[in-house]
């Protein structure tokens, strides 16, 4: 029987069409009717930069296209996180395992996302991202491959990933995120350590994700005492064993001023940090707000006041660390005149920089490499063996 007379005997194969809006042209001609946050949001959160936090390519693409096409931001995530959250509840018993582990952390991811934009600490915000770390922890609890752990502090608890070595652990590694960036954005980093042997803690510290949203634990003065208890978490759980400290963004200042003051430290990188997160102007508008909002204040000055606490060139007892600084060539927050203060200005002699010539901020274009680099150099120093053969 032919196909024509199979389908006139309605026996043809059941069809599916799964639709998208697909993508869309980001021309300034296009871009300039939407609002202001939308643009901003396009503006930011670039394709790569969103692939970088843990959004699906396929999820980013829409998302991006759907904003152009008017919907607002946050729904536009939101939306999305849905449907792959009806994804997961329709996929079969054990079969489907797999599926709602992948569409659960996909649905974290969007909602991650979606709250990018909010620039006050509200009880919506609050609600949104207490739902992405719920589906997150979901997703770990059926992989069974990370366990979320609170550390208590004098400050407030801190909250984290933690992700175990693959084989035997030979040290372990605290990672942080930014100012917008958090611990979940940056897994990738923390699974690239542990399938090297390296126990990693995904980090919210003060003034991040969790701890800020969730426990309202802030960026104070004291900041320092609280990633004490952090690195504490690490060496209690393995006595002796070395500890190294990756930081992205912004995170980057505060992991190398973390390395020069805890002898613990063997190995600190730096990934996209700058050497006075104070001079930040207000007229960087949302990153200044945000760097406001991590302090818990109002008060822009009071917050200028904490963030000068966090000196990454400042002297220590542990000066003389090893450090890797990787930086994007074409990074549009952190430029290699700054990349290289920060770097000749470190208080020790065994550094290193490592430029990937058209990387973005936090090197999220060539996010792979990125992690590969960083958890090799982690894990040979870690070991006790020179890092400077890794980037060749």
């Amino acid at each position: 029987m032919s196909a024509q007379q199979e389908v006139a005997a309605g026996r043809s194969a059941p069809m599916v069409t799964l639709a998208f809006v697909g993508s869309r042209a980001e021309t300034e001609e296009v871009t300039s009717g939407l609002s202001s946050e939308s643009q901003a949001g396009l503006r930011q959160f670039s394709l790569e930069r969103m692939t970088g936090y843990g959004v699906d390519y396929a999820d980013a693409v829409e998302l991006r296209a759907r904003v152009i096409e008017g919907q607002d931001w946050r729904s536009a995530a939101t939306e999305l996180a849905d449907v792959c959250m009806r994804r997961a509840e329709r996929a079969p018993g054990f079969l489907g395992r797999p599926t709602r582990i992948g569409q659960m952390s996909r649905a974290s991811a969007l909602l991650r996302m979606s709250q990018m934009m909010m620039l006050s600490d509200t009880a919506e915000r609050q609600a949104v991202y207490t739902r992405a770390a719920g589906l997150y922890a979901q997703a770990a609890e059926a992989s069974g491959d990370r366990e979320r752990v609170t550390i208590e502090t004098d400050g407030g608890p801190l909250a984290g990933w933690f992700v175990p070595a693959v084989d035997t652990a030979v040290g372990s590694a605290v990672v942080i995120g930014g100012v917008e960036g958090w611990s979940m954005d940056f897994d990738s980093i923390g699974e690239a350590l542990a399938a090297r042997g390296v126990d990693a803690l995904l980090l919210d510290g003060p003034g991040q994700g969790e701890t800020r949203l969730i426990h309202e634990h802030y960026l104070t003065p004291r900041w320092r005492d609280a990633y004490v208890r952090a690195v504490d978490f690490l060496d209690e759980r393995s006595p002796g064993r070395p500890i190294g400290v990756v930081g992205n963004s912004m995170g980057g200042s505060v992991a190398m001023a973390v390395a020069a003051q805890d002898t613990r430290i063997r190995a600190c990188v730096d990934n996209g940090g700058i050497h006075a997160p104070w001079l930040v102007p207000p007229t960087m508008g949302t990153f200044f707000s945000k760097m406001v909002a991590a302090c818990g204040a109002g008060d822009p000055d009071r917050a200028v006041d904490v963030w000068k606490t966090v000196n990454p060139l400042a002297d220590g007892p542990n000066s003389g660390y090893p450090l890797l600084v990787v930086q994007g060539g074409a990074d549009p927050m952190v430029s290699m005149d700054l990349a290289r203060i920060l770097l000749q200005g470190a208080p020790t002699d065994d550094k290193q920089m490592v430029t990937f010539t058209d990387g973005s901020h936090c090197v999220y274009n060539h996010r792979s490499d990125r992690d590969a680099l960083i958890a090799d150099w982690v894990t040979a120093r870690l070991r006790g063996l020179p890092g400077h053969d890794i980037a060749k």
